[in-house]
Parts: C-alpha cells; sequence; structure tokens
C-alpha cells in the first residue's frame, strides 16, 4: 500500500506532515507516490487564511473521479480546518466522499482511525477537544535533509483578533527542555545541518525556570557543525537576553523573524497585538546595535477592517524605517469565531489590493537592494536540493538569502563557499569556491 499527503500552511504543518508520514509508515504504507497510484490520500489543511481554504475545497474536489475510480482508495483530511468552526459539517457536507476526518491533536490516534476505517467501512470523525500532553510518541519521516524542524511547543495564548490558530490548536503547551535537547542531539548525529525550532510563539516558551533563551543557550552548545533557526518570535516578548544569546553563540543564524502586521498603533490595538509601533522599532535598533548585520523578516496585514489610507502609510512609512531583508505580505482574511471578523468598518477589496501592490513594490525594491550588495562577496550556504530545471545547487546563507550555484558532484548537505557572481531580485547566483 502506499500513501501520498498534501501539505498547506506554514512550517507546523510540514513538520506534522512528516509525523503524518510516521503513522502511516507504521501502518503498512511505503514511499510517497503520485496521487493516483495512492491507497490513502491525506489533506493536511490550514486555515490562517481564505486562499488556503479555497484551495484544499478545489483539489478536495478534484480527487471525486479518482475515489469512483479506484476501489479501497482512503481519504483522509486532517489539521486545523477540521477544527475551526462548522468546518469538519461542512467538508462532510461538501465532499461525502471524504473517508476520515481528524484534527490537530488527534494525529497519534490516525493510525486507530485508519484501522477503524477499513473494519466499520464507514466515515470515521475525531476531533478532539483541548490537548494537554506535549509528547506524541511518533517518529516523523524527516524529508527535509539537511534541515531539521523540531517543535518546541504548541498552541498559542495571544489571540490576535483576526488570527484563529488559538481556537484550533489549542492554549499553549511547552515541551520539556529535556525532551527538545534529546530530539536535537539525536539529529546533529544523524548529520542534520540546520535545527529550527518551532512554535506559535517560541518567545513565550517554558518549561519550569528554563525560557527560551536558556533553551536556545543549550540547543548552541551541541556538539556538531550545525547551525540553528528559531520561529517565530513575537514583539510583545522579545527581550535583550534572547538578543544576548544570538550574540554570543556563532551556530545561531543572524536572522529573525519578528511579525509586525502593521505599523498603526491603531491598527495595532484593534489587532491586540499588545505592543506599539515604537516599540517594534526600539527592538530592532536594539537588536541591531548588539548585532548590526542581523536580517530581519516580517510579516505584515494590510486591509483589516477600518484600516484608512493614513494608517497604510504608517505602514509604508514603517517598512522604510525597519529595513526588513524580506517582508511576507497578505490581505486581511475574516475567520469566523475570531474578534476581528465581527468589526465592522471592512476595506472594500480592490483597495486591499491596490495597498498589497503598493506594499509589495516597496519591499522588492529592499530585497533587491539587499542583494545586490552580496554581488562579488563571498558567503556560506546550506545547499539544501538540486533544481533539475535550472540543474542548480541551491542553499540559504545564515540570513535566509537563496543562492545557486554549479556543481559536478553532490552538494547537498554541504557548507558551501560561494562566490556570488550576480543577484535576481531575491536569488543570488555564484560560484563555488570552497565546502565543508
Amino acid at each position: 500500500m502506499k500513501y501520498h499527503i498534501v501539505t498547506y500552511g506554514c512550517q507546523m504543518n510540514l513538520h506534522e506532515s512528516e509525523k503524518i508520514a510516521g503513522v502511516l509508515r507504521g501502518e503498512g504504507y511505503t514511499e510517497p507516490s503520485s496521487a493516483e497510484e495512492a491507497d490513502i490520500i491525506v489533506f493536511n489543511t490550514c486555515c490562517i487564511r481564505e486562499n488556503a481554504e479555497n484551495h484544499v475545497f478545489g483539489n478536495l474536489g478534484a480527487l471525486k473521479k479518482l475515489k469512483r475510480q479506484k476501489k479501497g482508495l482512503i481519504i483522509a483530511v486532517g489539521g486545523c480546518m477540521v477544527r475551526e468552526e462548522g468546518k469538519a459539517a461542512l467538508l462532510c457536507e461538501r465532499f461525502p466522499f471524504i473517508d476520515i476526518l481528524f484534527g490537530t491533536h488527534d494525529l497519534s490516534a490516525l493510525g486507530e482511525l485508519i484501522r477503524r476505517k477499513r473494519a466499520e467501512r464507514k466515515k470515521i470523525v475525531s476531533v478532539r477537544g483541548e490537548r494537554e500532553e506535549t509528547e506524541d510518541g511518533i517518529m516523523p519521516v524527516r524529508t527535509s535533509y539537511p534541515n531539521a524542524w523540531v517543535n518546541i511547543m504548541y498552541g498559542c495564548n495571544n489571540f490576535c483578533s483576526y488570527c484563529i490558530v488559538p481556537y484550533v490548536r489549542g492554549r499553549e503547551r511547552s515541551r520539556r527542555a529535556e525532551d527538545v535537547m534529546e530530539e536535537v542531539r539525536a539529529l546533529v548525529r544523524e548529520g542534520y545541518r540546520e535545527i529550527t525550532l518551532l512554535g506559535q510563539n517560541v518567545d513565550s516558551y517554558r518549561d519550569g525556570g528554563v525560557a527560551f533563551p536558556e533553551l536556545l543557550e543549550r540547543v548552541a552548545q551541541v556538539e556538531g557543525d550545525f547551525r540553528v533557526r528559531f520561529m517565530t518570535s513575537h514583539p510583545k516578548d522579545f527581550t535583550e537576553e534572547l538578543i544576548a544569546v544570538m550574540k554570543r553563540n556563532p551556530k545561531v543564524c543572524n536572522h529573525l523573524h519578528l511579525p509586525v502586521q502593521s505599523g498603526s498603533n491603531r491598527i495595532l490595538s484593534l489587532m491586540n497585538r499588545r505592543y506599539t509601533r515604537e516599540k517594534y522599532l526600539a527592538e530592532l535598533e536594539l537588536l541591531r546595535r548588539e548585532i548590526p548585520d542581523c536580517a530581519v523578516t516580517t510579516d505584515i496585514i494590510v486591509g483589516f477592517p477600518t484600516e484608512t489610507e493614513e494608517e497604510f502609510r504608517e505602514t509604508l512609512s514603517l517598512v522604510e524605517e525597519a529595513d526588513f531583508a524580506s517582508a511576507f505580505t497578505f490581505i486581511y482574511s475574516p475567520r469566523t469565531g475570531t474578534k476581528a471578523a465581527a468589526l465592522d468598518g471592512r476595506v472594500p477589496d480592490e483597495v486591499s489590493k491596490e495597498r498589497l501592490a503598493r506594499l509589495i513594490e516597496l519591499v522588492n525594491e529592499q530585497t533587491r537592494r539587499k542583494s545586490a550588495q552580496y554581488t562579488g562577496k563571498t558567503v556560506e550556504i546550506l545547499c539544501e536540493d538540486r533544481d533539475e530545471k535550472k540543474g542548480l545547487y541551491l542553499g540559504r546563507d545564515q540570513y535566509g538569502r537563496m543562492g545557486y550555484f554549479e556543481s559536478a558532484t553532490d552538494a547537498v548537505g554541504a557548507f558551501v563557499q560561494l562566490r556570488i557572481d550576480r543577484a535576481n531580485g531575491i536569488s543570488l547566483y555564484g560560484t563555488e569556491c570552497g565546502r565543508r
């Protein structure tokens, strides 16, 4: 039997798909295959934005024909969307051929759900509520070598007014520090070269007396030739102590993802972000005073309810002042059950799209300028993959910039010294001049 997993959303979902693959391997399913060859197809969904849901609906609909053609094919849908209010019932109604629905807290039960489906031959729905435990006992099938994701916590307590995450992933639960350390040490022994610590808000991690800066310090002290990233930080919890840990540990990448969301204090208050524009910029000033070359990336939402043109311009001015390395930009997407969804003053779609275009133009201008500064320099990248279409290997430097190069030998997993010949937008192209 073979499986096929379709993943939507963030790094958290990508890592959870690795766990889903681990469960399926335990149930006797073999290497991933195309959807047409699979005996089970699993959709790991995201509901952070409406576009993600629309993609799920469209791709699920396309499976109806395959389901009719292939007797015994199991279609399972899990992830955030299943736990969103009313979505499990909607999925059952619109796609009656779905066999299994499981929530974000039901990964460890997936094997049992599959066995029940085979035995009972009826639709199986399992959407547990809050989950207290942080260890699920699942051995993931890692697909991202030389990179590895390590969850340090689950859930979120912030309740930003636009965000569905606390409702679909539950309240914050931090893993035991020693469990995290055991996983990191094992990954380094297995040869992984980059470890990314994951949490909805890593800055609020706490295991007894161990807060996130200490955990990061411990990870950075593990013996081995590897580097460390973490995401995502929250400006309300970002500390000088964390900056100090980043500064004194060369294994920690000089890269910080710090979502700002808006440059307007009024909008930030409506978003329940619990910091101001001034606090955010002060944090960046402190960071760059201590680590001048630290690359900062961010998330920005435009068209939040009642956002005025003047307030959008405040966002543009913050982007200019913050001088981000890059930014993920989005139009506000109302999510059922969140406080923002009940706000009046919806910004017209055409206005939001026009603002987004202006924001992207500014961000791209900053990104191109920063990429151009690489030309003629030699940087170290971790080679992650080979782009078969381009015939080039690729990897990122510690700041997150992608570099491409030719090589006659397999370079995946190596730290490569790359002399940059030219820059193209966010991408760098260079010549290999050494590796380890």
